[in-house]
């Protein structure tokens, strides 16, 4: 019997306000030559369901020679990126079987 586990990896991030909240890495993506990550909050304590949570978005930055997410001030670049990760994301997940079936029926 095989099984794999999975570690996610779990980033600690502090808001504007200077409030500390844990996020799993859901994704990455390279665009122009710019490394963007794509997070969602980790299962609150209360078992409360993340399953129509928004992911947040993050520019990777280097500060210091260390590795850091700073948010996208660029209305543009952040509609951009955004579009990019829900075209990845989305397509990982297979939400109607049937929507193959009529991209089929329209070629």
């Amino acid at each position: 019997m095989h099984e794999e586990t999975y570690e996610a990896e779990i980033y600690t991030l502090t808001d504007e306000n200077g409030e500390e909240g844990e996020f799993e890495l859901i994704g990455s993506l390279d665009i122009d030559g710019q490394s963007y990550v794509a997070l969602i909050p980790v299962e609150s304590d209360n078992g409360e369901e993340m399953d129509n949570c928004e992911f947040v978005i993050l520019k990777v930055a280097e500060e210091n020679g260390e590795e850091v997410f700073v948010s996208i001030d660029d209305d543009e670049e952040f509609e951009k990126v955004a579009d990019a990760f829900e075209d990845e994301l989305v397509a990982d997940i297979d939400y109607d079987e049937g929507d193959e079936d009529d991209e089929e029926d329209e070629g």
